[in-house]
């Protein structure tokens, strides 16, 4: 519609609008459904980032971050004073004798107004806050260290559902690559061209491709209920897939480099590091609890008819507690944090070695797989079936031509699920899922 030209008949208008609206309804459930199924296929990252939303495990560990910050609240509230209020000598059981109720309260009773309030000697609100932050930040990078294994395993059970469903697909086409094996010999029997003993023999051989296609179903339905459970299981939909690259791609890679970011970026070395701090947070506050903190008060007194203020200061005498044990317990635990950021140190590196290794190896046999192996398998698998349909190969040859061709395409496929999760586990050993 051009601007200004907008004088449409009203009619033209009702006419055009139930249509609209028609063809608005017609579509919304088309396209309602393709976005359910997008909603229900997801990607690697996507599953991981679901995860750390909706993983219920680590919500309960998150909470634990909460718990600390409001720590870290009661840690900086200063000390309530007390306030103190008495009057003694009533009159309970007798009257005054000579004297009204009114007289006998203003002159002969006494009454107490007043305040006290406990000085903290040391900084030690300052000390205990700074303890409970730090604690609060080796909470943090806890549960940051908890983000990083959950990655993992939802790595790991995505291959899984990744490695079903490769296999159910092969298996599939076996099914049907044998099943027109089966319709061919079938053919030969009646034409003469084999024996009743061979035909059978390879209808036979169809019962364990039917099997193999139901084995694989379960298995990936097995897969995909565990994804979902880590996912969380009310954050994605029953009917849902998985969708992504299942196959051998090199990825060129350093130790050094390796080890360089792991140092860097996992969280439960940064936890160890933050727990040396924590230990001298605590220190220095057993220190200042080690300190005497005196206390000061002052009341207003009425007594038989005297008005009168008082004031009063006391304050323990560190003779016998000077809060030596925990003074003492707290410096030991600075050399266990420190020993542990050692010992977590040297964890990170080994990790780092003993997955890169597991790495190389897994790609070596994946790239032997891919390079040769495979097309040596689908050449004789070929050669095979030609030969045998054509009668120039006995059954038995031909039917050990298909398992060894099961046999390597099953292999592939559980070489390429081991080098994925072996990458998984670099990622995870380092921590960060950015390697280059």
């Amino acid at each position: 519609m051009k601007p200004g030209n907008l004088n449409l008949p009203v009619k033209t208008i009702r006419r055009g609008l139930p249509a609209a609206l028609v063809s608005f309804c017609l579509m919304s459930p088309a396209l309602a459904q393709q976005g359910a199924r997008i909603a229900s296929r997801i990607t690697l990252e996507e599953a991981i980032q679901t995860a750390l939303r909706h993983n219920h495990t680590l919500q309960a560990a998150r909470t634990t971050i909460q718990q600390g910050q409001a720590a870290e609240i009661t840690a900086s509230l200063r000390l309530n004073p007390t306030f103190f209020v008495d009057w003694e000598y009533l009159p309970i059981f007798s009257q005054p004798q000579g004297q009204s109720i009114p007289e006998y309260l203003q002159g002969a009773t006494e009454g107490d107004l007043g305040l006290s309030y406990l000085i903290e000697r040391g900084q030690k609100r300052t000390r205990r806050l700074q303890a409970a932050r730090d604690t609060t930040a080796v909470t943090r990078a806890s549960v940051a260290d908890n983000e990083r294994g959950l990655a993992f395993q939802i790595g790991s059970f995505f291959i899984n559902a990744q490695l079903a469903q490769s296999t159910l697909d092969l298996a599939r086409q076996d099914l049907d690559s044998f099943q027109s094996t089966v319709k061919i010999s079938e053919a030969q029997y009646k034409d003469g061209g084999i024996s009743e003993n061979d035909y059978l023999k390879i209808k036979l051989q169809l019962v364990q491709f039917e099997t193999d296609v139901q084995q694989a179903i379960l298995s990936k339905a097995q897969a995909l209920s565990d994804l979902r459970q880590q996912l969380g299981y009310e954050s994605v939909p029953a009917e849902y897939d998985v969708v992504g690259e299942f196959e051998y791609r090199p990825v060129v890679l350093t130790l050094e480099g390796l080890q360089n970011k792991a140092l860097q970026n996992r969280p439960d070395l940064r936890a160890a590091v933050l727990g040396v701090r924590a230990a001298d947070s605590q220190y220095a506050l057993a220190k200042a609890n080690g300190k005497q903190d005196p206390t000061i008060s002052a009341n207003y007194s009425h007594v038989n008819g005297i008005n009168g203020v008082t004031w009063s200061f006391s304050i323990p005498l560190a003779i016998f507690d000077r809060n030596q044990g925990n003074i003492a317990q707290t410096r030991i635990a600075i050399r266990q944090a420190e020993e542990t950021q050692k010992a977590t140190s040297g964890q990170v590196l080994t990790d780092v070695k003993d997955a890169y290794e597991a790495f190389l190896e897994s790609a070596r046999i994946a790239s032997v797989y891919q390079s040769s192996y495979l097309e040596v398998a689908q050449k004789s698998r070929d050669i095979s079936e030609y030969a045998y349909r054509r009668g120039a190969l006995a059954l038995i040859d031909f039917l050990d031509a298909e398992r060894s061709y099961r046999a390597t395409q099953l292999a592939y496929r559980q070489a390429v699920a081991a080098y994925l999760t072996a990458l998984e586990q670099l990622r995870q050993a380092v921590g960060t899922r950015e390697l280059i």
